[in-house]
């Protein structure tokens, strides 16, 4: 792929750009930029601003309601965005389900449901995860019994992101109990309002609910949800997965926090001098921000590729893309000191003013290193992905 700047391409950020900071609600690029917490309606807001502009599925091809962007452009895009303050767009619709609906989903599934995701109409979570089956996912035990036009289905999902806003779950499940693990599996859509459908949060270590219990109780599925064949859904989960690791790799959470870093180690003072001064300091973010340019080129190699679902490179983008999120959240804790000790989790929905980086920043220091410590888990942990690099890409 050729990666020349050229005036087109120059052009386009600086439309982005200028959309962002012209069209992002000042109340939601606030909250993101002090690390405050982000609500439903902060999430669907920018969601349509960009569906209105025709943005609203920057990676979808046009046929199915997208932009056509090539790699280079959904990365401007995406870095662009971060950096003005917007929210991350919803992965769950957008980078996980829609992609397999196009690729393996009944016409009528295509036609009924992607629009939908474009305007946030369905919010989607993800039924993957299990007590005792999150690595190890081909032993998942949640169960789906046909009766009839439908689907019984019975079993326990974990760590479900978001799922308390959540109109929809694509979901594992096990049809065939008796087929070796893999085979057994298939993928069903299911509503979140079902009967039998319970949602119960877990606090996490910043203070935050945003994973959840679902519990699954003789919950009635249309068989026409399900998707493609059944006892297939293994490989439209590995596929699904290839989509969320590379979308894991987060470029431009990377960005805008290397942003937020710089400005908070040129506020804080040591021995009488910004902290930015120290040539120790300044070694350190050197090095961020290099491994964040490399992981932008691999990012862009995995996503000039063919179009189909990334392989082993999906996998070296999450280790690394984890790996860079937790460095840059473990300097901006030390950078902050002893002010990011007296963290309150109730300062994440507080409505004080904010004048930029400063001891807000450092009250959220504490709680971002603390929820960045998952990004090594979810998605696959970091165990689990030197596995599929040693089998699939060195041949191990």
């Amino acid at each position: 792929m050729n990666l020349t700047w050229t005036p087109e391409l120059r052009r386009f950020r600086e439309e982005v750009a200028a959309f962002a900071a012209a069209s992002l609600p000042p109340d939601i690029r606030d909250k993101v930029l002090r690390h405050q917490r982000l609500e439903r309606d902060d999430y669907v807001c920018w969601h349509l601003v960009l569906a209105d502009r025709g943005w609203g599925a920057p990676t979808w091809p046009v046929e199915h309601g997208g932009t056509g962007w090539n790699a280079l452009q959904r990365l401007i895009f995406e870095v662009e965005c971060f950096k003005a303050g917007a929210p991350r767009l919803l992965p769950f619709g957008l980078s996980m389900i829609g992609p397999v609906l196009m690729k393996y989903g009944s016409a009528a599934q295509q036609a009924e449901l992607l629009p939908r995701i474009i305007r946030v109409q369905d919010w989607w979570c993800q039924g993957y995860s299990e007590p005792g089956s999150g690595s190890d996912l081909a032993s998942l035990s949640t169960r789906a019994e046909r009766d009839g036009g439908e689907y019984v289905v019975n079993g326990q999902k974990t760590w479900t992101t978001l799922a308390q806003y959540a109109d929809r779950m694509f979901c594992l499940v096990r049809t065939d109990p008796g087929a070796r693990a893999q085979r057994g599996i298939s993928m069903l859509l299911l509503d979140m309002r079902a009967p039998g459908v319970s949602v119960r949060p877990i606090r996490t270590l910043d203070g935050g609910c945003d994973v959840n219990e679902v519990w699954l109780e003789n919950v009635r599925v249309p068989a026409s949800n399900l998707v493609g064949e059944e006892n297939q859904g293994w490989t439209y989960a590995k596929y699904l997965l290839g989509h969320e690791r590379t979308g894991i790799a987060g470029l431009g959470h990377c960005h805008r926090e290397l942003g937020i870093l710089k400005r908070m180690a040129g506020q804080a003072v040591s021995r009488g001098r910004p902290l930015l001064q120290d040539s120790r300091m300044r070694d350190r973010i050197s090095r961020i921000e290099a491994d964040i340019m490399a992981l932008e080129m691999l990012l862009l190699r995995v996503a000039a590729g063919d179009g189909g679902a990334p392989g082993a490179e999906a996998s070296v983008l999450k280790i690394r893309g984890s790996e860079i999120q937790q460095d840059l959240a473990m300097l901006q804790m030390e950078v902050a000191g002893p002010d990011c000790w007296p963290y309150d989790p109730d300062w994440m929905l507080a409505g004080a003013d904010w004048h930029g980086p400063g001891p807000e920043m450092a009250a959220a220091a504490g709680a971002g290193y603390a929820d960045m410590r998952k990004t090594s888990i979810y998605g696959g942990t970091t165990e689990v992905q030197k596995g599929i690099i040693a089998r699939h890409a060195l041949g191990l």
